[in-house]
């Protein structure tokens, strides 16, 4: 049995910006952008764009275990929020994308989507020719695997440990190279005296 992402989830568009995002240091709102994401898994909400939103309109507020899904661009990623820190909605371009079944852990689902085969399926129907992107129905669309709850913790488990070495070594490397410029500007010192 073929089994969608539709099936399971509740996706809509972000929240609609004409342009570009006013900023407003008083607003009652927080904005995430493409920018203030990445491919990784982290949002950066310290650097959220600030502004004000309708309160008459109907606002569709980000809260943990939703799934932001980048779909303008070259790279169509998952972001599953584990904690929504401020009031804060996505933009325009990103889809919001909402479990529905308790059979799908959102974390599982967030890294399903950023694994190969959900990637190859998200190259291949890209559409645009100045802009691509992913289309609401093509992610609707996206074939997906539903295995038991244990299985769905372990594999978000091991993606976030994953994400988590990833950082450290990245933070290990940032220190060497620091150690290197130390050393390197040592050197220079001491010859040109």
């Amino acid at each position: 049995m073929n089994t969608y992402l539709s099936d399971y989830v509740d996706i809509q568009g972000g929240h609609p910006f004409r342009g570009s995002i006013p900023a407003d240091p008083q607003g009652n709102a927080y904005a995430l952008q493409i920018r203030d994401a990445s491919p990784e898994g982290i949002a950066d909400w310290a650097a959220l764009t600030r502004t004000s939103l309708d309160a008459y309109k109907n606002i569709v507020w980000l809260r943990p275990g939703d799934i932001v899904f980048a779909a303008r661009g070259q790279n169509n990623y998952a972001l599953c929020l584990d904690e929504v820190p401020v009031p804060a909605v996505c933009s325009q371009y990103f889809f919001l994308l909402r479990v529905k079944s308790s059979a799908l852990l959102p974390g599982f689902l967030a890294w399903q989507m950023n694994r190969q085969p959900a990637q190859r399926y998200f190259a291949k129907h890209a559409e645009g020719s100045d802009q691509i992107g992913i289309r609401r129905g093509v992610l609707e669309a996206l074939p997906i695997a539903v295995p038991s709850i244990e299985q769905q913790q372990r594999i978000a488990d091991l993606d976030k440990a994953a994400h988590e070495e990833r950082k450290t070594l990245q933070a290990l490397i940032h220190n060497r190279e620091l150690q290197l410029d130390a050393l390197a500007f040592a050197l220079h010192n001491h010859s040109t005296r």
